[in-house]
């Protein structure tokens, strides 16, 4: 089993918020979300999590403001979203709010009109017989580069380190970041941490390996897996089987980030309603009470129904309240009280509860030393009476502070894709 390194202090019940400057407000500034930092805090959330902030190039651009991720500049503000020393501000701003700032970062490739295909030409990958860069995946806004040039690997690293010394950033999620040779990562780490110690590093990947650099990967096959079982193509044995393949094959201390949505599956397949209907605040809930790191998208606190559009202006509309907020409020905090919820942690025990339904119902415990949670929940659209008769305890449920004593009743009706989450009193 591989070995982790030790992660930041502040992670092991932390959360991830994504942030989608461009859609956020009219706008679409740093400055305009900066007023959301004040609410975003009052529900809970930690590690804010900026889309790529650099300038988007230019060359073969999609739509009318182009793709994030077909980046023309590393050590560039995106004009789009203000200037350099609005983005410095508003770190510091979020600092004093309490929350950590992560940034996406794009190593595999770049935009076609990068500065680097013209002052480093030998940064790229060239097809064989010609001299045209690779588009990657048939990605034709973004141009293959070549992490075998040392060169370019340690002018990425640089560029890496320019956000950590100018805006004081909290760390990186890595974008695809198995396309890039784990070697890569195990370097930047090694040099960034010199610079500033405990960085978070979040890879959008799922391959096991890669938690010798990162602290916390993926669960894409979840993702999936859970909306195929709400379009009955899986029973609850495969999710079952699923999480016990995590258990068994991840590192013990690994961080595995569980969602509902990013801005991949909202623009393309999907809003998390249209993929998991009345199932989506009990996925939320797993997401936010199972061993790993919760994340959510921009606006799933209103909640937000519409797919966003990926290369032009679609914003959020803010006009209502958000009436989720005191959901993930609730569950945020839940997280931040009690240390049966860290994650990665050895001394969190999490056991899957056998009950009477265990082909509708998935119950499971958490604890850790004299800290524990219950969770029960509905895999169905029909109401349940769960059996709870070997489940001992008195617990009080976090959404409404009710206490519940199995003695007292060991029947508890769970409505269809119910949930309930106890504290153990």
């Amino acid at each position: 089993m591989i070995a982790h390194h030790s992660h930041p202090h502040w992670s092991f019940n932390s959360n991830i918020y994504e942030v989608n400057v461009r859609q956020y407000s009219e706008e679409g500034t740093f400055e305009a979300f900066e007023k959301h930092l004040p609410r975003l805090q009052q529900m809970g959330v930690e590690i804010l999590w900026f889309m790529p902030i650099t300038p988007i190039s230019l060359k073969d651009r999609k739509g009318t403001l182009g793709s994030y991720y077909a980046v023309q500049n590393y050590t560039e503000i995106n004009p789009e979203f203000g200037s350099l020393n609005d983005f410095i501000n508003l770190v510091e701003n979020a600092h004093r709010h309490g929350l950590k700032v992560i940034i996406d970062w794009v190593a595999n490739h770049t935009g076609n009109d990068n500065i680097w295909v013209d002052l480093h030409p030998d940064f790229f990958v060239y097809e064989q017989g010609t001299n045209r860069i690779v588009h990657p995946h048939g990605w034709e806004d973004v141009s293959k580069l070549n992490f075998e040039n040392n060169d370019m690997q340690d002018a990425m690293i640089e560029a890496m380190k320019f956000w950590i010394t100018t805006a004081d950033i909290d760390g990186f999620r890595c974008d695809m970041a198995h396309l890039v040779p784990l070697d890569f990562w195990a370097k930047a780490k090694e040099e960034l941490d010199k610079t500033k110690p405990a960085l978070f590093w979040l890879a959008e990947c799922e391959e096991v390996d890669y938690h010798q650099v990162f602290d916390a990967t993926y669960t894409w096959q979840w993702m999936h897996k859970t909306e195929q079982f709400f379009k009955l193509n899986e029973d609850i044995h495969g999710l079952v089987n699923l999480l016990a393949y995590y258990d068994s094959f991840f590192p013990k201390d690994a961080f595995r980030v569980y969602f509902t949505s990013n801005h991949d599956e909202n623009s393309w397949n999907g809003t998390e309603y249209e993929k998991y209907g009345d199932a989506v605040k009990l996925l939320a809930v797993f997401s936010c009470t199972w061993n790993g790191i919760p994340m959510i998208y921009s606006g799933q606190e209103l909640p937000n129904y519409k797919r966003l559009r990926f290369f032009d202006k679609d914003k959020i509309d803010w006009t209502n309240n958000c009436l989720l907020h005191d959901f993930y409020k609730t569950l945020f905090r839940l997280r931040k009280t009690n240390n049966a919820l860290h994650a990665g942690d050895s001394n969190a025990i999490t056991s899957r509860l056998s009950t009477n339904r265990n082909d509708k119902i998935f119950a499971f415990s958490r604890r850790n030393n004299n800290q524990g949670i219950l969770v029960i929940l509905n895999f169905s659209s029909k109401m349940i009476d769960v059996d709870l008769k070997n489940i001992h305890g008195v617990f009080k449920n976090i959404f409404n502070e009710e206490y519940f004593s199995t003695s007292i009743n060991p029947i508890l009706p769970v409505e269809g894709w119910g949930y309930y989450v106890f504290e153990k009193v």
